[in-house]
């Protein structure tokens, strides 16, 4: 039988083969493949149960192959998503000063319960969120230095509105990082040896 260019076509293979390893390997257990998917995802980084079964879907494991193994992982300890919560919650707000709304936002897409989120979200008390709010925007006032006032203004509320933070909050605490910018010129302005 000829093939479009002239050369032989040839037939595909028998399936499953008739000899070879391919003939005496198994289509592999399902729950083998649901803890390896697992494993591998945990290694690489914490995970909840929710992006874990969201993985074994993506890889066609049977839902309840997925919550047998899930099960076992978490009645084992290797799924956990309070700790798991409260882990993104402490490392979100310290290194990026994201606020409890934002938060809260990241932890529903993981798919986080919002009762075990709730309580995540606990750690992050009114003063830990100003605070944060005010580092972000003295930060962002330094790299505006020199910019019109209303300029300033509206990018230190941008700023602070991405990570999360409410109008009313980011407005109280644009305003007294400019105003404590200006008591401060006003200071040295007035001590030229200062």
């Amino acid at each position: 039988m000829a093939g479009p260019r002239g050369g032989r076509r040839r037939l595909p293979a028998p399936e499953p083969p008739a000899d070879g390893a391919a003939a005496h390997d198994a289509e592999p257990d399902a729950e083998q493949v649901a803890r390896t998917i697992a494993l591998r995802q945990l290694t690489a980084a914490p995970r909840s149960r929710a992006q874990l079964a969201e993985a074994m879907a993506r890889r066609d494991v049977p839902a309840d192959v997925a919550t047998r193994v899930l099960d076992r992982f978490t009645e084992v300890g290797l799924v956990d998503d309070a700790a798991y919560a409260e882990m993104l919650v402490r490392t979100r707000h310290a290194e990026r000063g994201l606020a409890r709304r934002a938060l809260a936002e990241e932890l529903r897409r993981r798919g986080i319960d919002p009762e075990v989120a709730e309580g995540a979200l606990a750690q992050v008390g009114e003063d830990d969120e100003l605070a944060a709010a005010r580092r972000l925007a003295e930060k962002k006032a330094r790299a505006t230095r020199g910019l019109d006032v209303q300029v300033r203004r509206r990018r230190l509320a941008g700023a602070l509105g991405r990570k999360g933070f409410g109008a009313g909050v980011a407005m109280r605490v644009v305003e007294e990082v400019l105003a404590a910018e200006a008591a401060d010129a006003d200071d040295s302005a007035a001590d030229p040896a200062g």
